[in-house]
Parts: C-alpha cells; sequence; structure tokens
C-alpha cells in the first residue's frame, strides 16, 4: 500500500507539536460506540483494576469501527485511536497481556508500576518483534510473538505493511505503536533518569498519581504539596531527556495548571450530567 497515513492519532498529535487528549475507558460496545465519535485522540480501555477480558476488548475494538468516517476521510486511520492498560505490574513482567492486546489491533500499550530500568526494558521489548542483532534499531531487543492476523484486518494493511509499522514509536519514526510506563511510586520516579537514558522507545511517561499519593500518606488529596513535589520532579526529568509526560486526572479545574507545567499527554474523562434532572426536581419542589 503506498502513502500509507500515519495511523495512530496519538502520536500524529505529538508529531504536530501539539497536545494529546485521552480518556480511559471500559471495554464494552456502548462506551467504545460513545469514544468512537469523541474529540479525543486516543482512549484508553481500563483493564488494570477491570477484568482482563481478552473478548470484551475484541468486540470494543470492532464497535469502535466506522465506515462512513473511514469512507468520508479515505483513511483506514481510526478517528479515534484504542490503546489499553493492562493489568500486571511492572516486576510481573507478563508480556502475554500485551502481546494478546496487539495481535488484536491495539495502538498502544500502558504497563503500571514500572520502577526499574529492567521492568522498562521488558515493557518495551514486548511490544516489538524480535530481528537480527546486527539489524538497526535492535535495542530492545523484540520479544513479540508472531500472530498478527486480527491486527492485519484492523489496520486494514497488508501483512508486510503492517510489519513495517508495528514497532515503537518514536524509537521508529514510522511505528505505529506508543508504550507509555507509568511512574506510581518513589522507587520508580528515583530510577526514572536511569530508565530514561538507558531504555530507548518509551513513547510516554504517565504519572500514576493514585498510587503515589497512598504512599507518600496522603491517598487521593492529588493537590497535596508532597504529592505535587514528585510530580514536578516526574516533569522534569522527562523534559531533560525530552519524553513526553502524561497526567491521568484532567478536569476542568485543573487543567490550565497542567498545561502550563508542560505536560503533553492528557487523560480528560467525560463527566456525565444530570443537569435537567436537577433543574427538573428543583422546580417541581422536590429538590
Amino acid at each position: 500500500m503506498a502513502d500509507i497515513p500515519r495511523l495512530n492519532g496519538v502520536i500524529r498529535a505529538l508529531e504536530a507539536g501539539k497536545t494529546t487528549f485521552t480518556s480511559f475507558c471500559q471495554a464494552d460496545p456502548d462506551t467504545a460506540i460513545a469514544m468512537a465519535t469523541a474529540k479525543y485522540d486516543g482512549i484508553v480501555y481500563e483493564m488494570e483494576h477491570n477484568p482482563w477480558d481478552i473478548r470484551a476488548l475484541r468486540d470494543s475494538l470492532q464497535y469502535m469501527l466506522n465506515r462512513g468516517q473511514i469512507a468520508k476521510s479515505g483513511s483506514v486511520a481510526p478517528g479515534v485511536t484504542p490503546m489499553v492498560r493492562i493489568p500486571p505490574n511492572g516486576a510481573e513482567k507478563a508480556q502475554f497481556h500485551a502481546k494478546q492486546a496487539l495481535d488484536l489491533g491495539t495502538y498502544g500499550i500502558v504497563w503500571p508500576h514500572i520502577s526499574s530500568v529492567d521492568e522498562a526494558y521488558n515493557a518495551v521489548a514486548a511490544c516489538r518483534y524480535p530481528r537480527l542483532k546486527s539489524a538497526p534499531m535492535y535495542e530492545p531487543a523484540g520479544i513479540r510473538g508472531d500472530g498478527p492476523t486480527a491486527a492485519v484486518r484492523y489496520w486494514g494493511l497488508s501483512q508486510q505493511d503492517y510489519y513495517d509499522r508495528a514497532d515503537v514509536w518514536p524509537l521508529n519514526p514510522k511505528g505505529e505503536i506508543f508504550v507509555i510506563l507509568m511512574m506510581e511510586d518513589t522507587r520508580g520516579i528515583e530510577a526514572l533518569p536511569q530508565i530514561l537514558q538507558k531504555v530507548p522507545g518509551i513513547g510516554a511517561i504517565l504519572i500514576g498519581e493514585g498510587d503515589l499519593s497512598q504512599e507518600l500518606g496522603y491517598p487521593r488529596q492529588y493537590e497535596h504539596p508532597e504529592v505535587l513535589k514528585w510530580m514536578a520532579r516526574v516533569v522534569n526529568t522527562c523534559k531533560e531527556h525530552n519524553v513526553v509526560v502524561g497526567h491521568p486526572h484532567v478536569d476542568s479545574n485543573n487543567v490550565e495548571r497542567i498545561l502550563g507545567e508542560g505536560y503533553r499527554f492528557l487523560m480528560a474523562a467525560p463527566v456525565r450530567s444530570y443537569a435537567a434532572l436537577d433543574k427538573g426536581l428543583k422546580l417541581a419542589g422536590r429538590a
């Protein structure tokens, strides 16, 4: 296929120097349909704290397909790029979760609780196919098994074109797979300079401020000075190494500050509104 466009919308936005917007969501058809027409660059199916249901993920990916959008755009690139947060902590090294998600056609993997260079290396390696040591961009040495039939169909490419693009960005400029490592404890944050220096192929670092705040003794107090201090340390380290840094809890109250601090991967969850119900109850004297 000639002139394959950039398929991953998150990467496309970052390559253009833009901030990218995403959200966590559940893997189910109704959510997939709703998210597929939202203005997000991408979404992340939450399968760390939700059950690892590979069939639900498969169905959700299919329900995101919109033939009208494909015909109108003239491109096989998805309107909203699907990614997945997998369940294992970094130390568990359960590469099969990443393999299964990628084999279905997802464009990115979020790895929770990465706390060491070894764990970071494994995360990137699990998203790459093996190659000879003499090949360019050999490290991190890929360990992904070969079984991309569903992904090839989902991406809308030939098998060989899929192989050309199924690598991690920005290590491979043509790569469409976005690897996100979560920093969720002080050990990981202290190791972050070494991680970014020694492990190529990381797309973004995402701060897990929930678990971090638990360790620091201020659970879910996201505005506590001690929590913000450790988060700023992540942001500054990523800036020093020119790596995208992400924030998982963006809302209308903090988005201006977060943008100003240099975050470029923003996760802003949709807000369910009961405005009509609340107004109706008030007008009916039931408020």
